[in-house]
């Protein structure tokens, strides 16, 4: 038993440490996406530890009981900011307040045909803004039935898993369909008006994963992040980014997007929101996100129900306060601009973002 425990933990503690090197490898980044299993595997491995030590008095169990608490701990450190334990670092509306915007973000995997089971969720939850991801011509045929309630849309169906679309209640004033990083890998960019005559704006992103299927490297990924990190710092209007980052909420990658921008997420201090894998209950992590700018509250975050994707869909329902918003100071030299230059592609360019400015 102690063999086996030692086997398990030392390979646990492997795949903690790895995480904080600079490598971009899929089989390094992908240690980001099980922080949570790993925790409880930890927390199981110091019980099981703890009672063979009462029972035998073998001191061999106490090493990996205090290895099991060193793993929690710095994975721990990593998770706890999206428990309900931890501060929330957007306030919360009050339930008289009207919603500002409304938006759900379901990747729908392009295989599936269960369309009339998301169709049914859009009209369940009624959000302002629905973008699907992996939605290709199919898709695109199916969803033509919400064009009478949603009269603004954008369509970009594609058979590579990268295909995304737009529906809009709210008038679209602006919109550029761009190809950031790598080509046939598109992202939507809008400007839009909510129905009080509020103009604000939103960026649809999903870039590649680091995986043995799609990119041996984070790289791209973490170069599409970065760039429109950069582009959207200090915006003139409410901002909203949103889509499947193939990253987890946690990572270096995704913290390093929020400190560079000064985004918010709207999870911290309520949970993970785990929307990957929608059919495996013991292997799930937070893939899909919305970050906003300030100025927003939060009235309402969902994981709604399966509708037959290896995604769960995500709705976000934000009030703006119509404070005044606080422009950041530009931090970039305080940042290590190594983990910067180490993640991010010599071609991320921000200026290939649109911004939308203001005439």
């Amino acid at each position: 038993m102690f063999v086996a425990l030692t086997l398990i933990i030392g390979f646990f503690l492997l795949v903690t440490l790895l995480p904080m090197s600079y490598s971009q490898h899929y089989l390094v980044r992908s240690c980001d996406f099980v922080r949570l299993q790993v925790f409880y595997i930890a927390s199981f491995v110091a019980l099981v530890s703890f009672f063979l030590l009462w029972q035998s008095s073998y001191t061999g169990y106490l090493l990996t009981a205090l290895t099991s608490i060193v793993i929690m701990a710095l994975q721990g450190k990593w998770i706890f900011p999206y428990t309900w334990l931890a501060k929330k670092e957007v306030k919360t509306a009050s339930v008289s307040e009207d919603h500002s915007v409304r938006i759900m973000s379901a990747n729908v995997l392009m295989s599936n045909h269960n369309s009339e089971q998301l169709i049914s969720l859009v009209n369940k939850h009624q959000p302002d803004l629905l973008i699907t991801l992996e939605s290709d011509s199919w898709w695109e045929n199916k969803l033509s039935v919400l064009k009478k309630h949603y009269p603004y849309f954008i369509e970009c169906p594609k058979d590579n898993r990268y295909g995304m679309h737009l529906y809009s209640k709210f008038k679209i004033l602006d919109a550029q369909i761009c190809e950031l990083i790598e080509d046939d890998i598109p992202s939507i960019h809008i400007l839009f008006e909510n129905d009080e005559g509020l103009q604000m704006q939103g960026h649809f992103i999903h870039p590649a994963p680091p995986s043995p299927t799609e990119e041996d490297s984070s790289r791209p990924r973490d170069s599409e992040l970065i760039m429109v990190a950069k582009a959207l710092k200090n915006p003139t209007r409410p901002t909203i980014v949103a889509g499947d980052l193939n990253d987890v909420a946690w990572s270096r990658s995704t913290r390093l997007f929020m400190q560079i921008s000064g985004f918010l997420d709207p999870r911290k201090g309520r949970g993970f929101y785990n929307t990957f894998h929608a059919s495996y209950f013991f292997m799930r992590w937070p893939l899909d996100h919305l970050f906003h700018s300030q100025g927003f509250k939060v009235k309402r975050i969902k994981r709604l129900a399966k509708y037959g994707s290896d995604h769960f869909a995500l709705l976000t329902e934000l009030v703006f306060e119509n404070a005044k918003q606080h422009s950041l100071e530009d931090k970039s030299d305080e940042l290590k601009q190594e983990e910067i230059q180490e993640l991010a592609m010599s071609k991320a360019d921000k200026r290939k973002v649109p911004r939308f400015e203001e005439s």
